[in-house]
């Protein structure tokens, strides 16, 4: 018998392999193929449910890594539940309507308008089809869970047909009505958009101060006198029809030297409005409250119009003049106090963002064109005070990425403010994750207006609503119910296939039409009412959901989006939220801090990094960031990440090679019947799954990788499976202390394979493969559970005043490494010197301390330290090179290397260990 065939008896290798794109995909493949997400959910029947709702994404290209972060998180929260106790079915949807798709086929050189409806709805259907394949692909890729041959889509048939019941509901109760008044408008878009479909960039417009001359001054202000303005749209001053001042602010009328006209400034406001204008001496002629210049007037810049003096407590002094010019029809604030003053409400400028005939000279200027053409009509009558650039925060179309404009024309809204009081209320039975979404939420909806809900599209549901033969509006329960039970039989392109008297109830008539002839709406309506209520078409019509759901996730933009408009249509129809908790991440950006944007060429696709590195390195990544906050992503990262992910495989891949030969039936070990270590080793296993466990329940993530990255690098890799090759490898295969650390090893892999599944169920699906559990696969097995112990306590104490004696030790036999005197630490003699409290620690840790330090020889002294001893506070240590030979089976340096003659290579343990164990040694020989 060769001498290396008595090494190292217990060492074994281990086949798990690495290549972990390749691998996944054949997990993948036999989860599908075993159909896994059925029979977990076969086994969760009965239990508590658990509903994580999910938000639909846009069916619009590939995903990004902002979707891997969400899809995620979202499934480690579902695999967490679903092996925690509860019934956590899982149904994906998609938002598959709207403009994008529509520009998409604009792209491809589809013209709308010179296409039927329908046929353009076809095309927009297969589009946007063809986008749900080829998302699910890239989000099943990444090892989501789910019920994907069952997900939910928008433009399905049944879904069309409950968003029209809830329309309907919102119509009963009266909180939907069709109004005239300025939203916010796109003209590359050429629809109306809500808030939430608006985004905002930095952009600088041509800003003015110009006078108005005082027409009426009430006996107070004289003819010579002009009212200043300011504005940063020049092209609304053909819609002027008034100007707004603050009832409280004080005002003066200020002549500047050399000028015989006399100015109108809020006073706080002169001395900087002076200084744009150039003056250089100016005389305050009067002051007065705002209050006393309502219903003064004046006279239009370059229109024969007379403008009239508002009083308005939206006015500030933080720039402009304390002066608003006021165009009813192009403003929200504007709107509002014109018709409170009884103002016709001027809007012209058409749905393609142009000026129409009603502002003279201005007819077919697109908006922006028509700013330089109004500062110069200004600027002719002399009533011009300045012009300079003003960069200020504008909304954009967040499709489109251009800029939008508040243009009055009638439009659908659905009422906030007839049920403002009960929606803030819902907000306060919700439990927010970070607990400052609740305060945002509540905000936005304390401070929105009402829901602009119709869009002049063709690709999305139809709004509802006939008309009567006198224009009025007809909405009732009879017409909502014959037209969802159309849209769940037939899909909503009946109602642009049929006429309106095809879309009505047989025999339905109305005091509005007493001919019986009715038309239709041709508007859709907004996506945001689509996705909003999912709450019905998804979680109250599928039997298996409960709704209201546990749990909405998405991104932080959502409060203004998703997360508000399923809260008004809930409250709406059912009084209460849609959620029970709300669950809100920061946005993904690139390595500088940046937001991603294709067009800044700073993305980074999941394909790349699947391709490179695999799923379950992206899945880590999303363990490892605090996504309350924006996340910063680079390829850094992900190899950051990749480092961390061999760290634990290859630690969990070594407790697998040297558990091979364990039969936890027969082999395990009782807790009161482990070595010491190994019961300390057991108990900080389940303060770690107790931490684990907290953090899951808490969507804490990041605590979730820190506590078992933690666990692994320092407890096991630079602690307890540093020492264990002494164990593992040297002593006898049925050894009771190599048992009792395989017993501590196995209850390890079992455990963290089942915590570590939610975030990386690729790799702990292999682990599971090489352990001998009775399921099949650890998605079928449950969370581990926490364990505790009578002498926990205690034995943790002891074990952590130990770590720091040891920690003391390290540090000497690194400075006798550095000095030359030892190798390796196996290469050393160590002596402490305790205080009498360390060598009661010691003794009472019963423990093979030298074995645990990993050195050769072990010496507990009581003497006083020697002088070249280094000090710690509760032992000195000396550290020197060990006497004796190596022996080549343990490694270490002893004196009795050949005591045994007939193993002249072993110490004496070694040696015994072969004699006793394996036999076949002695019989055989030794070839050299």
């Amino acid at each position: 018998m060769r001498v290396k065939d008595t090494l190292n008896l217990g060492k074994t290798k281990f086949p798990m392999r690495g290549s972990l794109p390749k691998r996944e995909g054949e997990w993948q493949a036999a989860w599908e193929e075993n159909k896994l997400y059925e029979k977990r959910q076969k086994l969760n029947e009965g239990k508590p449910t658990f509903i994580l709702h999910d938000g639909p994404p846009y069916a619009n290209g590939n995903i990004h890594i902002g979707h891997a972060l969400n899809k995620i998180s979202k499934d480690i929260i579902v695999r967490f539940k679903s092996m925690s106790g509860f019934r956590a079915p899982y149904v994906p949807g998609w938002d598959t309507h709207g403009l994008p798709i529509e520009q998409q086929l604009t792209k491809q050189g589809y013209n709308r308008k010179e296409m039927s409806t329908t046929a353009f709805r076809e095309l927009c259907r297969k589009f946007a089809l063809e986008q749900v394949a080829k998302q699910k692909a890239d989000f099943k890729r990444l090892g989501v869970s789910g019920d994907w041959d069952h997900p939910y889509l928008t433009l399905a048939p049944e879904f069309e047909a409950h968003e029209v019941r809830v329309f309907g509901e919102m119509a009963k109760k009266g909180y939907i009505y069709r109004g005239n008044k300025p939203i916010h408008w796109s003209p590359s878009s050429e629809s109306a958009l809500a808030e939430a479909e608006l985004e905002y960039k930095d952009i600088e417009s041509p800003s003015a101060y110009y006078g108005e001359k005082v027409k009426d001054g009430k006996g107070i202000l004289a003819d010579n006198t002009y009212f200043v303005v300011w504005t940063t749209t020049p092209w609304t001053i053909p819609a002027s029809e008034g100007i707004v001042v603050s009832p409280d602010y004080d005002y003066s009328v200020v002549k500047p030297a050399g000028d015989d006209r006399q100015f109108v400034i809020a006073t706080e406001l002169v001395q900087t409005v002076a200084e744009k204008a150039g003056w250089s001496d100016v005389t305050t002629v009067k002051t007065l409250k705002g209050r006393e210049m309502e219903r003064m007037t004046a006279t239009h810049p370059f229109y024969d119009r007379e403008l009239l003096v508002m009083l308005g407590n939206y006015v500030t002094l933080d720039s402009g003049t304390g002066l608003v010019h006021t165009a009813p029809g192009l403003g929200d604030d504007d709107f509002n106090v014109g018709k409170k003053y009884g103002l016709p409400i001027l809007s012209p400028v058409d749905a393609q963002g142009k000026l129409t005939d009603e502002a003279p000279g201005f007819e077919g200027l697109f908006y922006e064109e028509a700013n330089q053409l109004a500062l110069e009509k200004v600027e002719a009558t002399g009533q011009m005070i300045k012009q300079e650039p003003y960069l200020h925060s504008y909304p954009m179309d967040w499709r489109t990425k251009k800029p939008v404009i508040f243009r009055s024309t009638p439009q659908w809204f659905a009422s906030v403010e007839a049920f403002r009081d009960e929606i803030l209320a819902a907000i306060k039975e919700v439990k927010f994750f970070p607990d400052w979404g609740e305060t945002r939420l509540y905000n936005m909806i304390r401070d929105r207006g009402d829901w602009v809900i119709s869009r002049q599209r063709v690709w999305g549901v139809p709004l509802p609503i006939f008309y009567g033969e006198d224009g009025a509006a007809i909405i009732t329960p009879e017409t909502i119910d014959h037209v969802a039970n159309l849209f769940a039989e037939f899909g909503s392109n009946v109602w642009f296939d049929r006429e309106a008297k095809d879309l009505l109830p047989d025999g339905f008539t109305s005091e509005h039409s007493p001919n019986g002839t009715f038309t239709k709406e041709n508007d859709i309506m907004d996506v945001w009412f689509d996705s909003g209520s999912s709450h019905q078409g998804v979680l109250a019509e599928r039997d298996y959901l409960e709704y209201p759901a546990d749990l909405y996730l998405e991104g932080a933009d959502q409060y203004r989006g998703w997360f508000n408009s399923s809260l008004i249509t809930s409250v709406a129809v059912s009084g209460h939220a849609p959620y029970k908790q709300v669950l809100s991440q920061g946005f993904t950006l690139d390595g500088n801090g940046r937001k991603m944007s294709k067009s800044l060429g700073n993305t980074i696709s999941p394909e790349k990094i699947i391709k490179q590195m695999g799923a379950e390195i992206i899945r880590l990544w999303v363990s490892t960031v605090d996504s309350s906050a924006d996340v910063r992503v680079s390829m850094e990262n992900m190899k950051q990440v990749s480092d961390s992910y061999r760290k634990i495989r290859n630690t969990l891949r070594f407790m697998l090679a040297n558990t091979t030969d364990f039969e936890p039936q027969t082999n395990r070990v009782d807790y009161q019947d482990l070595a010491a270590v190994d019961q300390y080793l057991m108990v900080r296993l389940n303060e770690v799954k107790a931490q684990i466990l907290a953090a899951y329940n808490k969507y804490d993530f990041a605590t979730v990788y820190k506590a078992v990255m933690n666990f692994i690098t320092v407890d096991l890799s630079a602690f307890y499976l540093d020492f264990a090759k002494d164990v593992i490898y040297i002593e006898a295969e049925n050894s009771p202390l190599r048992r009792s650390m395989q017993t501590v090893m196995y209850q390890v892999l079992v455990d963290l394979a089942k915590a570590l599944t939610p975030i990386l169920p690729h790799t702990m699906e292999e682990i599971w493969s090489y352990l001998k559990e009775p399921e099949d696969y650890v998605q079928l097995a449950e969370m581990p559970t926490v364990t505790h112990f009578d002498n926990e306590t205690q034995l943790l104490a002891q074990w952590q005043q130990f770590m720091a004696i040891r920690s003391d030790v390290l540090k000497a036999l690194e400075e006798a490494r550095d000095n030359k005197v030892i190798g390796k630490s196996l290469e050393a003699k160590v002596t402490l010197y305790p205080t009498p409290d360390a060598k009661q620690l010691l003794a009472n840790l019963d423990a093979n301390v030298q074995q645990i330090l990993i050195v050769s020889d072990l010496e507990i002294s009581t003497d006083p330290a020697p002088a070249d001893a280094l000090q710690f506070d509760d032992v000195a240590v000396q550290v020197e090179h060990a006497p004796g030979e190596v022996c080549p089976r343990c490694r270490m340096t002893r004196t009795d290397v050949g005591v045994d003659p007939r193993f002249p290579l072993f110490d004496g343990r070694c040696a015994k260990i072969v004699a006793e164990h394996y036999p076949e040694a002695i019989t055989e020989g030794f070839e050299d």
